[in-house]
């Protein structure tokens, strides 16, 4: 398993200029007051929402798991059950649209995640594990098996919704550029459903409750 860009910083020049307040750096220590009560980036927020999302889903799953003993594995089953929560049409091999980009009509193939949104997931995951103290050669979303999986999901959505691997490792050069600057917002592929986007709001559209 989709924003604007991240909080604005305090303007640079604020505090800049002769001081109307008596000696001692009044000024300053208000700007740095402001600076300091500054609300996180959508970045953060967002990546702090993954975070409390995987761990509510490993305190539901059955039997309960703790992170110390979360795998590489037990990610995949993560991004297997936001399918459920996906936007983005995946054509079987016996749709008569598979392999069509814009296909003519409606069909009952599945919604699922993008990969582009899995892949910022998983990015946003990795750094959230070392940031609450984990160790990067134990952190599960850095694992070998998690990168085969987003690469086998990577070129069958490109196979199944006709999008060329070249053309879309190019898009998700540009999109990765973009959810850098905005902190994962949400960018449309044309057609059926999200083509790649790397920045929606995966964990935003989990109820982690209803994991099995």
């Amino acid at each position: 398993m989709d924003s604007a860009t991240g909080a604005g910083a305090p303007d640079p020049n604020e505090g800049e200029g002769p001081s109307s307040t008596a000696p001692g750096g009044g000024e300053s220590a208000e700007a740095g007051s402001t600076a300091a009560a500054a609300p996180p980036s959508r970045y953060e927020s967002q990546k702090r929402r993954d975070w409390n999302t995987f761990l509510q889903y490993l305190k539901n799953h059955k039997p309960p798991l703790t992170l110390a003993r979360c795998s590489g594995a037990h990610v995949i089953e993560f991004l297997k059950y936001l399918d459920q929560f996906g936007k983005t049409k995946v054509h079987v091999t016996g749709c008569p649209h598979f392999g069509h980009p814009n296909p003519p009509a409606p069909c009952a193939c599945p919604m699922k995640q993008a990969w582009g949104s899995l892949d910022a997931l998983i990015g946003r995951l990795r750094a959230a594990y070392e940031e609450n103290g984990g160790q990067p050669e134990s952190n599960p979303f850095g694992a070998r098996a998690v990168r085969i999986y987003l690469r086998e999901v990577r070129e069958g959505q490109a196979k199944a919704r006709g999008i060329p691997y070249e053309k879309k490792k190019r898009k998700r050069a540009t999109a990765a550029a973009e959810n850098v600057s905005v902190g994962g917002s949400s960018s449309g592929g044309g057609g059926e459903g999200s083509g790649g986007g790397g920045g929606s709001d995966v964990a935003a559209t989990v109820d982690p409750s209803s994991n099995k």
